[in-house]
């Protein structure tokens, strides 16, 4: 049968060759659109896989925590004002670290600097430090957080001090899942304890026993598993640690807040916490300045 006038055979060829390298072509530029776009998914995942093993610009809320860091809480505690993404320090800050940096020792590299107005304040600022080639950086904050009810200064069982000086941080503990901490960790239970009997040989140190069974005053010690919301995250003090001196104070940590004055822990929102867990590392051998402006 002859085809109909106007419709060659090879004009239909042409026509049915043209719209295939078309959608050819079309479908190369998809493809290739789509293999750029898997390769920014990919570097972009990359460069938050190693953003805790380089020294950031300043430590985001988001990147260690998942969230954004709340405004206010209406339970009462304190508010943080801390946007999530990362922040270039300022010239004034860059340029001007706090004094308290000065007498840190060289093996050192991460402080985290605990600053009160006065030393019978109740509440302080948290800011966290790192040292670069080219000095000190700063990671976080200023935070505000609360301390002892009894201010700041010379700590003691009988108080409700906070101790001022400048100490290590080498245990941290929880009784929530670690959170991504590179420094030794505990969970939390019921059986865990942190002894504040000033007639035990064990005063100031982490004890695990059955409730009723321990071989110290548990009234005179602190239950960590009971202790509630405040201890999900934790970092210890090492303060009255190595060596231990009776009755010079026990159980100093760094805490969540519930938005009181504290027994002389320090104290801060929990996102805050966690972030600084996520940053400390033990090779940089983190140290906790605490004092007055």
């Amino acid at each position: 049968m002859r085809p109909r006038r106007g419709s060659p055979r090879g004009a239909l060829k042409y026509k049915r060759s043209r719209s295939r390298s078309i959608e050819a072509s079309g479908l190369l530029a998809f493809a290739m659109v789509c293999v750029l776009l898997l390769a920014a998914s990919l570097a972009s995942a990359c460069a938050i896989g190693a953003y805790g093993s380089e020294i950031p610009e300043t430590l985001s809320l988001t990147a260690y925590t998942g969230r954004e860091a709340p405004a206010v809480h209406s339970s009462g505690q304190l508010p943080v004002h801390l946007p999530p993404t990362r922040l270039a320090p300022t010239a004034s800050t860059a340029a001007a670290p706090p004094a308290a940096l000065r007498g840190i020792p060289a093996t050192t590299s991460q402080v985290v600097l605990v600053t009160a107005p006065n030393a019978s304040s109740t509440t302080a600022m948290i800011e966290a430090w790192q040292r670069a080639r080219n000095g000190w950086r700063p990671i976080l904050g200023p935070v505000p957080a609360h301390i002892g009810a009894d201010g700041i200064g010379r700590a003691s069982e009988s108080s409700s001090r906070t101790p001022a000086g400048l100490f290590s941080l080498t245990q941290t503990f929880g009784r929530a899942a670690n959170p991504g901490t590179r420094q030794p960790w505990f969970h939390a239970t019921t059986n865990d304890w942190w002894v504040s009997d000033v007639r035990s040989p064990a005063y100031n140190t982490h004890q695990r026993c059955a409730p009723g069974k321990c071989p110290f005053n548990e009234k005179a010690g602190e239950d960590l598993g009971r202790a509630g919301a405040v201890y999900d995250y934790a970092v210890v003090i090492d303060y009255n640690r190595r060596p231990v001196h009776p009755g010079a104070g026990s159980a100093f940590f760094l805490h969540v807040t519930n938005g009181r004055p504290t027994a002389g822990c320090v104290a801060t929102d929990r996102a805050v916490v966690i972030a600084i867990l996520r940053w400390l590392d033990p090779r940089r051998h983190p140290v906790i300045s605490l004092g007055v402006r």
